[in-house]
């Protein structure tokens, strides 16, 4: 046996082993996602600490606890025809969108696990994806606006402007929250909230 071959044996072993876990977990994960688009078709904005949605619908017991504390009244109650979401609490940003409340008083108030605080705002804690788009944004066209880093709750953290007075999303810090995208004077917002 010539030297180090063990070596090279064990290298292709531990190649093997991650090329079937990374595959198995790919397949797990697309096994896990087309399920939830089976069991929830329409996704919804959830309050901050939030489950996954399917383990979400799973554990809210639709006791209402996160209805009443909130302090802006975000939080509604997902209507009927959101089959096995009906009753559990969502956010409709373009009603009324989540303020970013530092105690986070609707996830100390969940009776389950369903809505955890997280250690800190930025520890996992998302509501969606914020998204810009510049052609429609008037500061592009070089008319003054910033609105949407002055209503931002979480600041300069989350939202700030350029040299030019142009906005630019800081992702690591925004928590899609959706203050801005109401307040954004252009009809459609020039900003989107996605979900994952």
């Amino acid at each position: 046996m010539a030297p180090g071959g063990n070596d090279f044996l064990v290298g292709r072993d531990g190649d093997r082993r991650n090329f079937f876990r990374s595959t198995l977990g790919r397949l797990v994960d697309e096994v896990t996602k087309r399920t939830e688009r089976r069991i929830v078709p329409q996704r919804f904005f959830r309050p901050p600490g939030a489950l996954e949605e399917v383990a979400f619908i799973a554990a809210c017991t639709r006791c209402g606890d996160c209805f009443d504390v909130c302090p802006v009244r975000a939080i509604i109650e997902a209507p009927p025809k959101a089959g096995l979401a009906a009753g559990t609490p969502i956010i409709d940003p373009a009603i009324q969108p989540c303020t970013v409340c530092p105690d986070m008083p609707c996830a100390k108030v969940c009776p389950t696990e369903a809505l955890t605080p997280p250690e800190s705002l930025w520890d996992g804690y998302r509501l969606a994806d914020l998204e810009l788009d510049p052609d429609r944004c008037i500061v592009f066209n070089d008319v003054e606006c910033g609105i949407c880093a002055r209503v931002c709750p979480l600041g300069d953290v989350a939202i700030v402007l350029d040299d030019r007075g142009r906005p630019v999303i800081r992702a690591e810090g925004c928590v899609g929250c959706g203050v801005c995208v109401r307040a954004c004077v252009t009809t459609p917002s020039s900003l989107k909230l996605h979900l994952d």
